[in-house]
Protein backbone atom coordinates (compact mmCIF):
# COMPACT_ATOMS: atom_id res chain seq x y z
CA UNK A 1 0.00 0.00 0.00
CA UNK A 2 1.63 3.74 -0.99
CA UNK A 3 1.66 6.21 1.52
CA UNK A 4 -0.31 9.16 1.23
CA UNK A 5 2.61 10.27 0.02
CA UNK A 6 5.95 9.16 -1.38
CA UNK A 7 9.09 11.88 -1.63
CA UNK A 8 11.50 10.41 -3.88
CA UNK A 9 15.17 11.15 -5.07
CA UNK A 10 15.67 9.04 -8.32
CA UNK A 11 19.13 7.82 -9.47
CA UNK A 12 20.58 10.11 -12.14
CA UNK A 13 19.69 13.35 -9.66
CA UNK A 14 22.30 14.57 -7.46
CA UNK A 15 21.10 14.20 -3.76
CA UNK A 16 19.21 17.48 -2.59
CA UNK A 17 18.78 16.36 1.12
CA UNK A 18 21.26 18.27 2.13
CA UNK A 19 19.66 21.57 1.02
CA UNK A 20 16.46 20.64 2.68
CA UNK A 21 13.68 19.06 -0.33
CA UNK A 22 13.27 15.94 -2.09
CA UNK A 23 13.09 15.88 -6.08
CA UNK A 24 9.48 14.40 -5.99
CA UNK A 25 6.51 14.28 -4.34
CA UNK A 26 3.95 11.76 -5.36
CA UNK A 27 0.45 12.08 -4.23
CA UNK A 28 -1.68 9.05 -3.87
CA UNK A 29 -5.72 8.70 -5.26
CA UNK A 30 -8.06 8.97 -3.22
CA UNK A 31 -6.57 12.04 -1.30
CA UNK A 32 -7.85 15.37 -0.52
CA UNK A 33 -5.51 18.09 -1.17
CA UNK A 34 -4.70 21.51 1.07
CA UNK A 35 -3.35 24.15 -0.59
CA UNK A 36 -1.87 26.77 2.01
CA UNK A 37 -1.69 30.22 0.81
CA UNK A 38 1.48 32.41 1.20
CA UNK A 39 2.66 32.23 4.92
CA UNK A 40 4.79 35.63 5.94
CA UNK A 41 6.18 35.92 9.27
CA UNK A 42 3.96 38.50 10.79
CA UNK A 43 2.62 36.88 14.34
CA UNK A 44 -0.71 37.40 15.13
CA UNK A 45 -0.85 40.83 15.78
CA UNK A 46 0.67 41.13 12.63
CA UNK A 47 4.23 42.36 13.45
CA UNK A 48 6.87 41.12 11.49
CA UNK A 49 10.27 39.71 13.55
CA UNK A 50 13.18 42.09 12.30
CA UNK A 51 15.71 39.18 11.69
CA UNK A 52 15.70 36.13 8.50
CA UNK A 53 15.77 33.48 11.08
CA UNK A 54 12.84 35.34 13.11
CA UNK A 55 10.61 35.61 10.57
CA UNK A 56 11.54 32.04 8.82
CA UNK A 57 10.85 30.29 11.50
CA UNK A 58 7.51 32.32 12.13
CA UNK A 59 6.00 31.53 8.58
CA UNK A 60 6.79 28.18 9.20
CA UNK A 61 4.88 28.49 12.30
CA UNK A 62 1.80 30.26 10.40
CA UNK A 63 2.04 27.51 7.43
CA UNK A 64 1.97 24.49 10.21
CA UNK A 65 -1.20 26.36 11.91
CA UNK A 66 -3.18 26.56 8.72
CA UNK A 67 -2.35 23.10 7.89
CA UNK A 68 -3.74 21.87 11.42
CA UNK A 69 -6.91 23.91 10.51
CA UNK A 70 -7.32 21.50 7.69
CA UNK A 71 -6.29 18.39 9.85
CA UNK A 72 -2.78 18.00 8.14
CA UNK A 73 0.59 18.61 9.23
CA UNK A 74 4.15 18.63 8.20
CA UNK A 75 4.12 14.97 7.53
CA UNK A 76 1.32 15.58 4.96
CA UNK A 77 3.04 18.31 2.89
CA UNK A 78 4.35 17.12 -0.64
CA UNK A 79 5.49 20.71 -2.17
CA UNK A 80 6.75 23.82 -0.62
CA UNK A 81 7.57 27.04 -2.39
CA UNK A 82 9.50 29.62 -0.79
CA UNK A 83 10.06 33.59 -1.55
CA UNK A 84 13.21 35.07 -0.42
CA UNK A 85 14.05 38.22 -0.53
CA UNK A 86 17.79 39.29 -1.67
CA UNK A 87 18.70 35.42 -1.36
CA UNK A 88 22.27 34.33 -0.03
CA UNK A 89 23.97 30.72 0.23
CA UNK A 90 23.51 31.81 3.87
CA UNK A 91 19.90 32.33 4.20
CA UNK A 92 19.29 28.91 2.30
CA UNK A 93 21.39 27.10 5.45
CA UNK A 94 18.68 29.28 7.55
CA UNK A 95 16.16 28.24 5.53
CA UNK A 96 17.24 24.46 5.76
CA UNK A 97 17.78 24.64 9.50
CA UNK A 98 14.76 25.64 10.17
CA UNK A 99 13.00 23.33 8.04
CA UNK A 100 15.14 20.71 9.92
CA UNK A 101 13.63 21.99 13.19
CA UNK A 102 10.54 20.99 12.00
CA UNK A 103 10.62 17.92 9.86
CA UNK A 104 13.69 16.33 11.72
CA UNK A 105 15.41 13.48 10.02
CA UNK A 106 11.89 12.93 7.82
CA UNK A 107 12.42 13.38 4.01
CA UNK A 108 11.80 16.99 3.18
CA UNK A 109 9.12 18.03 0.70
CA UNK A 110 9.74 18.84 -3.14
CA UNK A 111 10.70 22.54 -2.78
CA UNK A 112 11.22 25.54 -4.78
CA UNK A 113 12.82 28.57 -3.41
CA UNK A 114 12.77 31.77 -5.67
CA UNK A 115 14.43 35.18 -4.90
CA UNK A 116 13.08 37.68 -4.82
CA UNK A 117 13.47 41.82 -4.30
CA UNK A 118 10.29 42.41 -2.26
CA UNK A 119 7.54 40.93 -0.71
CA UNK A 120 3.90 42.66 0.18
CA UNK A 121 5.11 44.77 3.04
CA UNK A 122 7.71 46.60 4.26
CA UNK A 123 10.22 44.67 6.40
CA UNK A 124 9.01 41.41 4.88
CA UNK A 125 12.10 38.60 3.78
CA UNK A 126 10.51 35.85 3.65
CA UNK A 127 6.68 33.97 2.60
CA UNK A 128 6.56 29.99 2.02
CA UNK A 129 3.21 28.55 0.39
CA UNK A 130 2.18 24.73 0.69
CA UNK A 131 0.53 21.78 -0.93
CA UNK A 132 -0.37 19.07 1.63
CA UNK A 133 -2.32 15.38 0.56
CA UNK A 134 -3.99 14.18 3.68
CA UNK A 135 -6.20 10.97 3.76
CA UNK A 136 -9.35 11.27 2.50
Amino acid sequence: MMKTIELINPPGLYDPTPNGYSHLAVAALGTRLVLVAGQGGENEDGTLPSGFQGQVRQALGNMNIALQAAGAGPQHVARLLALVVNHTEERLHVFGAELDRLWGDAPKPACTLIPVPRLALDGMLFEIEATAVVPA
